[in-house]
């Protein structure tokens, strides 16, 4: 099988990459492990940058998202008991959209089957071989077992942290920089419209909880909890009471809405970088070069602008025979990664409950909280980032 540039993993990133190809007139075959219904159902990340967004309703995939999706112009900040806004128009000029990572699957993968895009399920890479030569191959699996190799100028992997990609990179050539983190994220959907209308970032002295949404009927919300923690040890009567508690108010006025649990999970915490993101013709993207813990929403939108940036590349190396693009790959994306692993970094600290923190340290993060309220560019600083910065 052959193709211009080949692709592992059928997640946003990868079936992003793939459409944004199709509308420049590169060719690629995208190749992914699971079977398409795992592709759309898989729960992830909900926040779109501004830019991100953007993005997808210049390349046809906005209608839905605009639709069905939430815009959101701020944040709220509660701490102390109380709540504070981070207006983002007013700070940036910019908002988000809440628009949940497997509804951009859904909608890409169904606009890349419509337009006659080659997505291969249950077809797993096993290796990928020639990175430094003109013609490197993929060589993946079928479910019935059956082997064939996707031979391609270049090799794009979307397959995340535990796929073949960034394993393909030599040895020699690699460097990565790691953080792991003492606490988790336990995370819920349940079957109640949100208490909300915006994000609740809040900062409690049992731990850091999270108020989102997915619809105007399903809540999504998350529980700092620690590291090793089983859900099983978490009764839906004990995560409504615990979620109360840290979201509660000084004055009452608020209330958390609880319903049906439909799903749990545990979300590790980890901060993760590797370099560089290109070696030869294989280039990484997304989870397959760096993860981000979630406090910051910017491992969705890292991945896709890692793409947005490889498109506009391999569009500048096929209509004007320019590689300049390709080469510096690597070193631009690195510069928008290491700001969203700081933000990200950033965030974790401010509004998690550290077991080793020292009653100093409890402080310093009290004192900061309302220095951001209290101060316009500290809370400009928070909103840029949080939205996007749109060069970096």
């Amino acid at each position: 099988m052959r193709t211009t540039v080949g692709i592992i993993g059928a997640g946003p990133a990868g079936l992003f990459l793939s459409h944004l190809l199709h509308l420049h007139g590169v060719d690629s075959v995208v190749l992914e492990r699971r079977d398409r219904d795992y592709c759309e159902r898989r729960q992830r990340a909900g926040v779109v940058e501004h830019g991100v967004a953007e993005a997808l309703r210049e390349s046809g995939l906005g209608r839905r998202m605009d639709r069905e999706g939430f815009r959101h112009d701020g944040i709220e900040l509660r701490f102390d008991g109380r709540g504070h806004r981070i207006d983002f128009p007013d700070l940036t000029g910019r908002h988000v959209m809440i628009w949940a990572q497997t509804e951009i699957v859904k909608d890409l993968i169904a606009r890349r089957l419509a337009d006659g895009g080659q997505i291969l399920f249950e077809a797993e890479a096993t290796a990928v071989e020639g990175i430094e030569s003109k013609r490197p191959c993929v060589r993946f699996a079928s479910a019935e077992g059956v082997e064939d190799a996707l031979e391609c100028d270049y090799v794009v992997a979307c397959d995340g942290f535990h796929g073949i990609g960034r394993t393909s990179l030599p040895e020699e050539v690699v460097s990565t920089y790691d953080k792991v983190y003492p606490f988790a994220w336990l995370g819920i959907l349940a079957d109640v419209p949100p208490s909300c209308d915006e994000l609740i970032y809040a900062r409690h002295e049992r731990g850091f909880a999270l108020h989102s949404m997915r619809s105007e009927t399903v809540s999504r919300l998350y529980l700092q909890v620690p590291a090793e923690t089983d859900t099983a040890e978490w009764s839906d009567d004990r995560i409504w009471s615990e979620l109360a508690t840290r979201f509660e108010l000084a004055d009452g006025a608020w209330k958390l809405g609880t319903g049906p649990i439909t799903d749990k999970s545990i979300t590790p915490m980890r901060s993760f970088v590797t370099e560089p993101m290109r070696h030869g013709r294989l280039f990484l993207a997304g989870d397959a070069a760096h993860i981000v813990p979630p406090t910051g929403a910017k491992g969705l939108n890292l991945a896709m602008r890692d793409v947005m940036l490889l498109a506009e590349s391999l569009r500048r190396r096929y209509a004007e025979g320019d590689a300049a693009g390709l080469d510096a790959y690597s070193d631009t994306a690195l510069r928008r990664v290491w700001r969203a692993e700081h933000f990200s970094y950033w965030m974790t600290s401010l509004m998690h409950t550290d077991p080793a923190a020292t009653p100093f340290d409890n402080r310093m993060q009290q004192s900061y909280l309302e220095h951001i309220a209290a101060c316009r560019p500290a809370a400009a600083q928070l909103a840029e980032n949080y939205t996007g910065l749109p060069e970096v």
